[in-house]
């Protein structure tokens, strides 16, 4: 604090008299007090939205239940609901945020803003009855978190629709949601004139349409429906077309992902017809088909999954149809990258540090020895004892009797936030592996270190530490920021939308000689490439929280990327 003394004017008007020094003591006073200026900065407590539900949530590819996305370096929430929900009358259910964070939701998407929650909730349960929680999400809503600071978090809620139509003998179909506009092609043996239409549900599931398409026979021209949703005090008017197809069947329009052992091929077909899938070497002659169990076949379209292929390797396929064979079309599947230093082999120090890269090469594991050097130690260092060569051993530690060091390997890089780490998981990768296959051998010690603001991980202590390894593919632009402070911690999330595979291996077992383990991916969607590959080893399960027990010993070695 500063005071600032302003009496130059004051001076020579200061008597002996009572009443003129009496006044001048109050000016003074008035000077001096209003002089005073707090310096003192205020802490910085940054809040976030921890996890948020609301009515009729979903998953983007799934109609089950999913949780919302958070990116928390943006301070952004995405949520997929169904399209049984009003979005304009949309319940929160859930919005857990940063404890003691003052919630300050946005005054004109509330439907009553006086009677939303003015702090976190976990349920509805958790907040009286006469709350209302109801909001208009038809376009991003803002909410503010306030500490002793403000931070503005975007929420963006997406409804999708699933709009399906369905004709007797029909190849393709476009749906344009913008212009309202149905486009049907049918084979050509079908009388458009008399036309079978099983499904129309342009309004989504529940949705009504009119007239019932279901009746309607007489398609060789134009035909309007009127559409309208329960809560929609309006209908919408959409057109649909039927045409005859130029191109059926085995002509018709497919697209493969190749992946490195497998590809996809996805096509169109009419409806009622089953394809015959096969496919070779560019340069074969003889076709291989592939099993009636890898094709599935859903109203007019048709997914084959083609296994057992060779990597970095050309391919044709085609499909036939009634005994018709439509034109070939041809793939390249993905090289079966090895992983990098995989066998442990490759060791440097740096002063004291030790790292798993050869001196003057670009790293690929990271570790968190930069951090424990504060204890002179290293968490994660190369031994003999091994399964061939080096081994990487990893050991939690006491980090000064202030916190847990756990010992970690992973794929990234790692710095110093303070006392706390700031990681970056994933390296550049673009193949498809089916799995991680590793030795290790594993010596649990007691819980017995806790860090602060871990919530109910606090309920662990005392029992038997547990080692984690875990493997994913992301197809995310950048590598994931990773921050361990327990005042703006930021953890690996495995259901993030940039998550193409994913597996993981925990276990507290005590393991006293080298075993095999083999961790499976498994794959979210088969036509997305992966951009980077994070592979994350850890002796102690909750060392991100500093949880775990010192002398918890982890050991890795002849790490592979399997390929089948």
């Amino acid at each position: 604090m500063r005071i600032k003394y302003f009496l130059g004017q004051v001076k020579d008007r200061m008597t002996v008299g009572g009443q003129r020094i009496l006044g001048v003591l109050m000016l003074l006073l008035t000077v001096v007090s209003c002089a005073i200026e707090n310096d003192i900065p205020y802490p910085i407590v940054e809040a976030s939205i921890e996890s948020m539900v609301v009515e009729g949530q979903r998953g983007a590819d799934s109609n089950v239940f999913a949780e919302a996305t958070i990116n928390k370096s943006a301070r952004t929430v995405t949520i997929y609901v169904n399209d049984s929900v009003d979005v304009t009358k949309l319940k929160v259910t859930c919005l857990k945020i940063t404890p003691g964070a003052e919630l300050i939701p946005d005054s004109t998407a509330c439907v009553d803003f006086q009677k939303f929650p003015a702090e976190g909730f976990t349920s509805l349960d958790s907040i009286p009855a006469s709350s209302n929680t109801r909001m208009d999400f038809s376009s991003p809503v803002h909410f503010t978190l306030r500490t002793y600071q403000d931070y503005v978090w975007t929420v963006s809620v997406q409804q999708l629709i699933q709009r399906d139509v369905e004709v007797e003998g029909m190849v393709d179909c476009v749906i344009d949601d913008n212009s309202r506009v149905v486009i049907v092609y049918v084979g050509q043996d079908q009388d458009l004139t008399n036309l079978n239409v099983t499904k129309m549900n342009l309004g989504g599931e529940f949705g009504t349409v009119s007239p019932d398409p279901t009746i309607i026979k007489d398609y060789s021209s134009p035909v309007k429906f009127y559409v309208r949703r329960s809560w929609e005090e309006y209908s919408y008017e959409w057109t649909v077309y039927v045409y005859k197809d130029s191109e059926e069947a085995g002509g018709g329009t497919t697209e493969a992902f190749a992946m490195t052992t497998r590809a996809t091929v996805n096509g169109k077909i009419q409806s009622g017809k089953t394809p015959v899938v096969e496919y070779c070497k560019q340069n074969a002659t003889s076709w291989t088909t592939v099993p009636a169990a890898n094709v599935s076949v859903s109203g007019n379209s048709f997914t084959a999954t083609l296994t057992g292929l060779n990597a970095s390797t050309a391919y044709k396929y085609r499909i036939s149809v009634d005994g018709t064979v439509g034109s070939e079309q041809t793939f390249t599947t993905a090289a079966a990258t090895p992983l990098e230093n995989g066998s442990m082999e490759e060791w440097s120090q740096d002063d004291k540090q030790w790292n798993p890269w050869t001196a003057g090469k670009d790293a690929f594991w990271g570790t968190g020895n930069k951090g424990s050097k504060f204890i002179n130690k290293n968490i994660t260092s190369p031994v003999d004892d091994s399964v061939s060569g080096k081994a990487a051993y990893l050991e939690s530690m006491n980090a000064l009797n202030l916190k847990l060091a756990a010992g970690n390997l992973f794929t990234g890089d790692f710095e110093l936030d303070g006392m706390n780490g700031l990681l970056h998981f994933g390296r550049p990768f673009t193949s498809f592996p089916t799995s991680l296959r590793l030795y290790y051998k594993y010596t649990p010690a007691t819980i017995d270190m806790i860090g602060d603001n871990v919530g109910d991980l606090a309920t662990l202590k005392g029992q038997t530490d547990m080692f984690q390894i875990y493997i994913a593919l992301s197809d995310k632009s950048e590598p994931y920021e990773i921050r361990n402070n327990p005042k703006n911690r930021q953890l690996f999330d495995p259901n993030d939308a940039n998550i193409i595979a994913y597996g993981e291996y925990t276990s507290s077992e005590s393991v006293t000689s080298y075993k095999e383990l083999e961790i499976p991916l498994e794959y979210r969607a088969t036509n997305r490439t992966p951009k980077y590959i994070i592979i994350v080893a850890s002796s102690s399960k909750y060392g991100d929280y500093y949880i775990g027990g010192v002398g918890s010993k982890l050991w890795l070695d002849e790490m592979e990327l399997v390929y089948e």
